[in-house]
């Protein structure tokens, strides 16, 4: 799969500072420790929508990591997957009659787009679910082999449906935490089959699913004609390309049950090592009014719609930034009105002749992002600096470009 072009990454004078970040799994913040090498994987869309501020905060965040990492000295190997083919996506393109392939592609072509506008950093490895459907079947006939998982009968298809046997990992519930109860409460509206009849348990995910008439379908050797199961596509695409035990696995908060839980129980058993990121990492939701941004709900405020209307795509990034990753919060137009202002005054400091040093700006924005993604510490610090710079002035000619440079590198505006 084609991601986008990579945005030019200036260099800065000096390191930076070693990264840590809010693990979920272990419910405290924590150095990462990548060695030379920082593996890296982030979920990616199910295409059938365009990218609301809910996606483009959890891109632009994990973006930031990203570009912390490298400027503390590492190379980053990203990997991000694309949910080409699954249930909402279906269910949308036949609501529309359109085929599925198309609202996908032009679906992944506007997310493209709006990555490119926001100077998010392409994933090395942009993986679709059709283009890895071979290495799914195989992960999925590696469980079927070693009693890890079951057939269930259906009355809809003439083969079976594949699911795990979560018994199979006594670590299960290992990254989220939570209590049985708990990921009872959200399983259904999240993409499980509690009451499927047949299940061994009502947490048992799908692994693969038989054909069905009107849906999308596969021929592989050794299974039923038919198509993934959700969590299994990304437990495969990251153990292709990143291997066991690699070192951020991102997304929403939303993604902590049941797709994360799963996706590392399924590696466990597939590899018999663990675990299988040693950090999660979440962005926590976005809402408008009140209530959490949601294809589903409707509520959704586009990057694609703001950026037809003429807002600077560096003003939504600085809008992003400006809440911790971690905070839930809500967008509005005041929000996005800050940005542009915040955006104008930084631009009109770094365009004077001459300014106050950037030295001290530039350290303190390193370790605020270092310091678990402080995005909005790190904003207030070039504030500050634009504030003195536009009262007062300094004698410096090229201060102004180092820290213009820093903050197109480290927090990917460009000003």
């Amino acid at each position: 799969m084609i991601s986008w072009p990579t945005p030019f990454l200036p260099a800065v004078p000096g390191t930076g500072h070693p990264v840590q970040v809010f693990d979920t799994a272990s419910g405290v913040v924590r150095p990462l420790t990548p060695g030379p090498t920082a593996r890296m994987y982030v979920c990616g869309i199910t295409p059938y929508d365009a990218t609301h501020m809910g996606h483009a905060a959890t891109y632009v965040t994990f973006d930031v990591l990203g570009r912390a990492l490298r400027d503390a000295g590492h190379e980053v190997v990203y990997v991000q997957n694309i949910t080409d083919v699954d249930d909402p996506l279906i269910e949308r393109a036949q609501r529309d009659g359109v085929r599925w392939e198309d609202l996908a592609t032009r679906e992944i072509a506007l997310f493209r787009e709006d990555m490119t506008a926001l100077a998010v950093v392409p994933p090395d490895h942009y993986v679709g679910v059709v283009e890895s459907i071979d290495s799914v079947a195989k992960a999925v006939r590696t469980l079927v082999d070693s009693g890890a998982a079951y057939s269930v009968p259906t009355a809809e298809s003439d083969g079976d449906d594949v699911y795990l046997d979560l018994t199979s990992d006594e670590g299960f519930g290992g990254v989220s935490g939570w209590t049985r109860e708990q990921m009872l409460e959200v399983y259904a509206e999240r993409g499980g089959d509690p009451d499927r009849e047949g299940k061994r348990d009502a947490l048992d995910p799908l692994l693969w699913r038989s054909a069905r008439e009107g849906e999308p379908s596969w021929d592989v050797d050794g299974l039923p004609a038919g198509r993934p199961g959700w969590h299994i596509e990304c437990t495969a695409i990251a153990l292709d390309h990143l291997g066991m035990t690699f070192d951020v696995q991102g997304g929403g908060t939303d993604l902590v049950f049941p797709h994360h839980e799963m996706s590392a129980t399924q590696a466990v058993v597939l590899t018999g090592e663990r675990p299988f990121a040693r950090t999660y990492a979440h962005q926590a939701m976005v809402g408008l009014d009140g209530e959490k941004m949601s294809k589903s709900k409707g509520n959704l405020v586009l990057v694609s719609t703001l950026r037809a209307e003429g807002v600077d795509p560096m003003a939504i990034r600085l809008a992003l930034l400006s809440r911790h990753y971690r905070t839930e919060w809500s967008w509005s137009d005041d929000l996005l009105a800050q940005a542009q202002e915040r955006l104008e005054t930084w631009r009109s400091a770094l365009s004077v002749d001459g300014a106050p040093d950037t030295e001290d700006v530039v350290e303190q924005v390193r370790r605020h992002v270092a310091d678990d993604l402080d995005t909005p510490g790190a904003l207030a610090a070039v504030d500050r600096w634009a504030k003195e710079c536009l009262t007062r002035g300094g004698g410096d000619p090229t201060s102004a470009g180092v820290l213009a440079r820093a903050l197109d590198a480290i927090l990917g505006v460009r000003v």
